[in-house]
């Protein structure tokens, strides 16, 4: 068995994850979402700048995954001083969100690992998607919900950094 050396993936989201929502109603229509993935969407004030530093800290891969799609490089990355990610790949969202099935996100990811180890951080993610993700995904993973009215805090940076440790040890020892 060969060693992987690739640093972990990283997906992240944006709605409720680096946004926090806080009471914020998301958008119903097109026009709505047009208007809340630009740079004038006054929720944008929101986003903590102190977790950039943290962000770009981490000895993993960023990705966006998110319904933002490109918009996450065009408007959240200048915004915040980020350099531009790769995105994810990700099917169509849907129109209504529900707990019990399988996040719109789950396969996509995995399918976008490829194997690799990786991190997810959502504001969506359910015992659904690690049961599925345990089941169809040959690498390691750490699936961290965060709540949406906060967004990601310093408690969810800490599961991270706590699975990362983790994750290198298992790796020397594969």
């Amino acid at each position: 068995m060969t060693e992987r050396t690739e640093r972990p993936l990283f997906f992240l989201d944006v709605d409720g994850t680096l946004l926090p929502l806080g009471g914020a109603r998301m958008p119903s229509s097109p026009q709505g979402w047009t208007d809340w993935q630009g740079a004038s969407n006054p929720q944008l004030a929101k986003i903590d700048a102190g977790h950039v530093p943290r962000l770009l800290a981490l000895p993993c891969e960023l990705i966006w995954a998110t319904a933002w799609m490109g918009y996450a490089n065009e408007v959240l990355s200048p915004l915040l001083g980020l350099p531009r990610f790769p995105v994810a790949e990700l099917p169509d969202p849907p129109q209504e969100y529900a707990s019990d099935v399988l996040n719109w996100k789950t396969r996509a990811l995995v399918r976008a690992a490829a194997g690799r180890p990786f991190i997810w951080v959502d504001d969506e993610i359910t015992d659904l998607d690690r049961a599925w993700v345990s089941d169809h995904h040959g690498g390691h993973a750490l699936l961290h919900r965060v709540d949406s009215t906060t967004g990601l805090t310093g408690a969810d940076f800490a599961a991270v950094d706590d699975w990362l440790p983790a994750w290198s040890r298992d790796r020397r020892r594969g």
